[in-house]
């Protein structure tokens, strides 16, 4: 981190740098994460984006890079010390108060706008809408019936995969529903483990949905994540006013259970 900070304190092009993620909430361990953010001035991001993949050069060895799209605002960079770090570039006008801006370690700030981009998202707390609540449900519709689609084929890589996303959104709804923030959807970090924000009841049913390569444990297990979806998509409904329409919940599961 020395080698990171030390790169971009100098570099006048570089008005803010702050880490996020585990160092941003004070919890990391040996298997952290370093999520690095950069504010560039406007007219110089593009240079930076050029420069993303090279720049890491010279923080240490690298061993490999994760890069999809060079001229995405991000990398991710993997060294030969095990560590990895995931990189942002932004123009100033991008960063906004956010609720993912409460926790954050700030390494510079040239004229105090990450500061105050802090302080005025610790005000802020997560609701979520309707949008990002209609965007859950169908989702999850729409693995349970693929899940139940692959398992009759014996696709059964396709089947768990589907099961898993069950998972997830049931992971995400208990978020949503407690008030945090979820992850993008398959992002699994954080929702196991010491820092997960989930109840020991919650956790135990995530254990709990777990399957095997064929049909009838994969059935078994979407049949029992019923249940629970039900209770929680009741409480989101009762939060955002929505009517639950039990006839038409129903029918979905009962077309492949």
């Amino acid at each position: 981190m020395v080698n990171i900070e030390n790169d971009f304190l100098q570099d006048k092009n570089v008005l803010s740098v702050f880490y996020g993620g585990s160092i941003g909430n004070g919890n990391t361990d040996n298997y952290s994460d370093i999520d690095l953010r950069i504010v560039v001035r406007s007219e110089k991001i593009r240079d930076y984006i050029q420069a993303k993949n090279t720049r890491p050069k010279n923080w240490g060895n690298i061993l490999f890079l994760e890069d999809v799209n060079p001229n995405s605002i991000y990398t991710v960079v993997h060294f030969d010390c095990f560590v990895k770090v995931d990189t942002f570039y932004y123009r100033p006008e991008h960063i906004q108060p956010s609720v993912w801006l409460k926790n954050i370690k700030i390494i510079k700030d040239t004229d105090g706008m990450m500061a105050d981009i802090q302080k005025q998202s610790t005000s802020l707390s997560y609701e979520p809408s309707y949008e990002e609540f209609e965007l859950w449900r169908t989702k999850f519709f729409a693995h349970f019936h693929e899940a139940y689609r692959r398992a009759m084929r014996d696709e059964y890589y396709y089947a768990l995969k589907c099961v898993d996303s069950l998972r997830l959104s049931m992971a995400a709804a208990w978020y949503m529903d407690s008030g945090v923030q979820p992850n993008s959807f398959g992002d699994w970090a954080g929702y196991e483990g010491e820092r997960s924000k989930l109840s020991d009841r919650q956790l135990e049913l995530l254990k709990s949905w777990k399957c095997g390569r064929n049909t009838t444990d994969i059935l078994q297990v979407m049949k029992s994540m019923v249940p629970e979806f039900l209770s929680i998509h009741k409480s989101l409904c009762a939060r955002l006013g929505v009517v639950e329409d039990e006839g038409w919940i129903t029918k979905i599961f009962e077309l492949v259970i």
